[in-house]
């Protein structure tokens, strides 16, 4: 299984900031957005993973994460031209550097939180045992009317999905985290762009489905998806993890400490990252990982 973190898009929503630096470096609480979706990939045990941006972004973003030894995993870098491409041009673009194989595509401005991300029967098993078609997941939301929304039959099966529709047939939205088999490349190219002009995402599923070869997972209560796309709800997602990470005395999304809990690194190699930061809360953060780890 391969990884892309698509951290592409204009962040027209975010203007004045992203005139600055693009949204996935923007700050969710105590480190840059894109931290979150790369720890939801490396926390699936994947460790070859694809970064998409913008020409203007891509190498600011590279300087922030370097080539990913360090953490025992591998970034690959590829610029995205016109992010008005759509979701699905990622497989196009990134098709050299999947080769075929299995992929899972997470959206760089979600931030996902919840045991289920970390749990050995939750995704880490979905990453596991995913033998080919799609897989997508389905999140209860109160909008249904602003995302893609699933249609169930009454076994729970998926009968269809829509894009933002006016009369949504449920309350479950799929979230950006979608994961395929080694033909999403030949799936994608055969696509037509939509009234947008972009490569849809919803129409991959669609095919997916309609071939009987999309699978759903749907993810509980106890399950956080937080949209960071706009002034609002990026500070809705800060105030979240700030909460959280305070109560708990544990951070969310820690690049450092989820190698060295996967071993990505050995011990030697998490103490070299530790030494990589100057004297600082999250220096503490990182030295109080290496006391605890038996």
């Amino acid at each position: 299984m391969k990884g892309i973190v698509l951290a592409g898009g204009l962040g027209t929503r975010l203007v004045p900031l992203t005139r600055v630096v693009c949204k996935q470096l923007l700050p969710v609480y105590d480190k840059p957005m894109i931290c979150y979706p790369l720890s939801i990939l490396m926390q699936g045990g994947i460790r070859e993973i694809c970064i998409i941006s913008t020409p203007r972004d891509l190498p600011i973003i590279r300087d922030f994460l370097g080539d990913g030894k360090s953490l025992g995993v591998t970034f690959t870098y590829i610029e995205q031209a016109d992010p008005r491409g759509g979701i699905a041009q990622a497989f196009l673009l990134a098709e050299d550097f999947l080769a075929g194989d299995n992929v899972t595509l997470v959206l760089g401005d979600n931030v996902f939180y919840g045991d289920y991300f970390q749990s050995a029967t939750g995704f880490v098993r979905a990453a596991r045992e995913f033998s080919g078609g799609g897989l997508i997941f389905g999140y209860y939301v109160s909008n249904p009317e602003e995302f893609g929304v699933i249609e169930f039959d009454t076994n729970g099966n998926v009968l269809g999905i829509e894009e933002k529709p006016s009369q949504p047939k449920s309350n479950y939205a799929v979230p950006g985290l979608y994961i395929y088999g080694g033909d999403i490349v030949e799936v994608t190219r055969n696509l037509q762009p939509s009234g947008r002009g972009e490569l849809e995402i919803t129409d991959v599923n669609r095919t997916y489905l309609k071939r009987g070869d999309l699978h759903i997972e749907q993810l509980g209560r106890g399950i956080a998806w937080l949209d960071t796309g706009t002034p609002g709800s990026l500070q809705e997602a800060s105030s979240f993890i700030e909460a959280i990470e305070i109560r708990q005395g544990l951070k969310i999304a820690c690049l450092e400490e989820i190698a060295f809990d996967k071993n990505f690194v050995d011990r030697v190699g998490f103490e070299a990252l530790i030494d990589t930061y100057p004297a600082c809360d999250y220096r503490e953060y990182l030295k109080k990982v290496l006391a605890q780890k038996v």
